[in-house]
């Protein structure tokens, strides 16, 4: 596929993401009251529900760089969100007939997860292949933007629609959401991969982008920082919904939703963020921020907790989203393109691994303990964010980019590394 194909395969890309994330941010509330209401589940089954909703990245996150080389882009999104619908859609099929269980939730949080990884690197590599590095920022923002709002929106409807339909019609949503998806990037020019004779073998391949990655002097910090913050955000996955329902007796869906507006906030102004500071100092700020606003959540009873909950899941929102705006956005930019794909499955291997291990861990604390020490526990667990930052070159510059690691010599250099 030629780079610069033009706004309209740009916007057919947009609009198919848009609409699978309104479809999952619908069904982000939809699966959780389903498995609270419908089957009255545990603390634990719900932090074993959000862990299966990530743990394909521990599974298969590192071959994905080299599978998602191999493949066309294209195709590997389009059977992805085929995967994920016909996965959503057996949820309410197996309640009409009565045969629904906490075990199918979980078996589907894990096809959904396996096609996620699969469909986010390909999607992830896609998006540098249709404009030049100096659009790549401003179209990450917009599609930070854009899932901002879907999360903003997204769980409003949700909570909408369980009220209206039941909790499980209202996974039907999500299902179609992929569908449309589905049939948007069909219509894409398809890449055409130019195939060495020989391949190298998969471990070598994989090793070459995991070498890159942890002994790059900003992308192994970087993606520490991410670690942290998906292991928290794991967290919340997990025990929001329970500390929501069980503890505040609050409305799920709108508080949720304001999570959608830190991360709207945060993706609007991160450019003229970055422009401003620079982006190696608006990454320790925001995740600062973030911090902040781990600890702020579970603070207070009645309607100050709601408050509190408010303006610290703005806050952490916000935060996370300045730091994955501008980290994937140097990726994207400092990689070497043989080795973009294998650099975003490495990355998303490890801080998108944490989510599951975060779901657990706050899935069984929150049994013993309650939801409220739990959320203050991984609050805690926050604070290895920033520090991952200042305790690496990154706490010295003013730009990722000041520190000169582009270029073969660079390349040579990681890779000859003991």
């Amino acid at each position: 596929m030629t780079v610069r194909q033009g706004a309209g395969v740009f916007w057919r890309w947009w609009t198919a993401g848009t609409t699978s994330s309104v479809g999952s941010a619908v069904g982000a509330v939809a699966l959780p009251l389903t498995a609270l209401t419908v089957l009255d589940a545990s603390a634990f089954e719900m932090g074993l529900i959000a862990a299966a909703s990530y743990v394909a990245w521990l599974v298969v996150g590192l071959p994905a760089g080299v599978i998602v080389q191999r493949l066309p882009l294209r195709g590997a999104q389009v059977g992805a969100d085929l995967a994920r619908a016909v996965a959503v859609a057996s949820i309410p099929v197996a309640w009409w007939w009565g045969w629904l269980t906490v075990a199918q939730l979980v078996v589907v949080a894990l096809v959904v997860s396996f096609a996620n990884v699969l469909f986010d690197v390909a999607n992830a590599t896609f998006l540098p292949a249709l404009f030049g590095r100096e659009q790549l920022h401003a179209r990450n923002s917009l599609t930070s933007a854009t899932h901002a709002a879907t999360q903003l929106s997204g769980p409003a409807l949700g909570g909408l629609a369980v009220q209206a339909l039941g909790a499980v019609p209202t996974v039907l949503v999500d299902a179609a959401s992929y569908l449309v998806s589905a049939a948007l990037l069909r219509s894409l020019p398809a890449r055409r991969v130019d195939a060495p004779d020989r391949w190298p073998p998969l471990a070598e391949m994989i090793g070459e982008g995991w070498r890159y990655v942890t002994r790059h002097p900003v992308m192994g910090p970087t993606m520490w920082t991410a670690t942290a913050v998906n292991f928290v955000c794991g967290a919340q996955l997990a025990v929001y919904p329970f500390y929501l329902v069980r503890e505040l007796h609050a409305l799920v869906g709108v508080l949720l939703a304001v999570e959608g507006v830190g991360s709207l906030v945060g993706a609007t102004f991160t450019p003229w963020i970055t422009r401003r500071w620079g982006t190696a100092r608006s990454l320790v700020v925001a995740c600062l921020v973030a911090v902040g606003g781990a600890f702020a959540v579970p603070v207070g009873v009645a309607w100050p907790a709601y408050l509190a909950f408010t303006v610290g899941n703005v806050a952490f929102a916000g935060g996370v989203v300045v730091l994955s705006v501008t980290t994937r956005t140097y990726r994207q930019t400092a990689s070497p393109p043989e080795l973009l794909s294998r650099v975003m499955a490495t990355v998303r291997f490890v801080s998108w691994g944490a989510i599951p291990v975060g779901g657990l861990a706050a899935g069984a604390l929150a049994g013993l303990v309650g939801a409220r020490v739990t959320l203050f526990a991984f609050a805690g667990a926050a604070v290895l964010a920033p520090l991952a930052l200042l305790l690496s070159p990154v706490r010295s510059l003013r730009d990722l980019t000041d520190l000169a690691v582009d270029g073969p010599t660079a390349r040579e250099r990681v890779a000859a590394a003991p």
